[in-house]
């Protein structure tokens, strides 16, 4: 297929995301991938988010500094607030106030720049972590805005924010993305990831991630520090 069609990939450096942009240049889309140095707690996923985007092949990456840890408010962004090493019930302190609100915006606004109709974003809504900015309401909602708050959207270029892994599982996600040809030893997934890139093993996200890979009968290449 000809790749004529721009898209914004927001790209953390995790699985997730990884997995996303594989699927939208599956899909023929030439891809920008967008990641955030935002005041979270380690510089190891923005790493693994350029090791992603030179593997997969992507038009540009850019990054974009914002500070959310100005604001707090997160156990991501304030090192006064330990990062759990159990689940919680409700909204974990892992949540990020406002956090995929600013990263699609930020999107949006390079995708207008770009004439790009197009965003991926790796949000999902069944092995998740009870974020409400990973729901399809929230999704829907800032796609209306989207195309109500451009000038190209009011002018009728009309904006879609894509969610390709809403409805899967991890084990799911894991096995579209070996198919896909992704490098899971690329990416890193913890919340709090040493100065070496290792994960903890602890954290909600790496037990959602290493129970991905074994429910995807996969062998998990992470490299962990315990």
């Amino acid at each position: 297929m000809l790749k004529t069609k721009k898209a914004v990939i927001l790209l953390s450096g995790g699985l997730d995301s990884a997995t996303v942009l594989a699927m939208a240049q599956q899909q023929g889309y030439v891809c920008h991938a967008l990641s955030m140095e935002y005041g979270q707690r380690h510089m190891a996923e923005l790493s693994a988010a350029r090791r992603v985007a030179q593997s997969l092949n992507t038009a540009e990456h850019k990054m974009v500094r914002i500070g959310l840890e100005t604001i707090g408010g997160s156990a991501l962004t304030d090192s006064a607030i330990p990062v759990p090493d159990h689940a919680e019930e409700g909204i974990p302190v892992t949540y990020v106030p406002a956090r995929n609100t600013v990263f699609l915006s930020l999107a949006l606004g390079w995708a207008e720049v770009l004439g790009a109709q197009d965003i991926f974003i790796g949000v999902n809504a069944v092995d998740y972590s009870g974020y409400p900015d990973c729901r399809p309401e929230f999704i829907h909602s800032f796609e209306r805005l989207a195309n109500i708050a451009t000038k190209a959207g009011v002018e009728g270029e009309r904006f879609k924010v894509h969610t390709p892994l809403i409805d899967m599982s991890k084990a799911e996600i894991i096995s579209t993305g070996i198919r896909l040809g992704v490098d899971y030893s690329l990416t890193i997934s913890c919340y709090q990831a040493d100065p070496e890139g290792r994960a903890c093993g602890v954290c909600d996200s790496c037990r959602l991630r290493a129970k991905g890979f074994q429910d995807a009968a996969i062998d998990d290449p992470t490299s962990y520090r315990c």
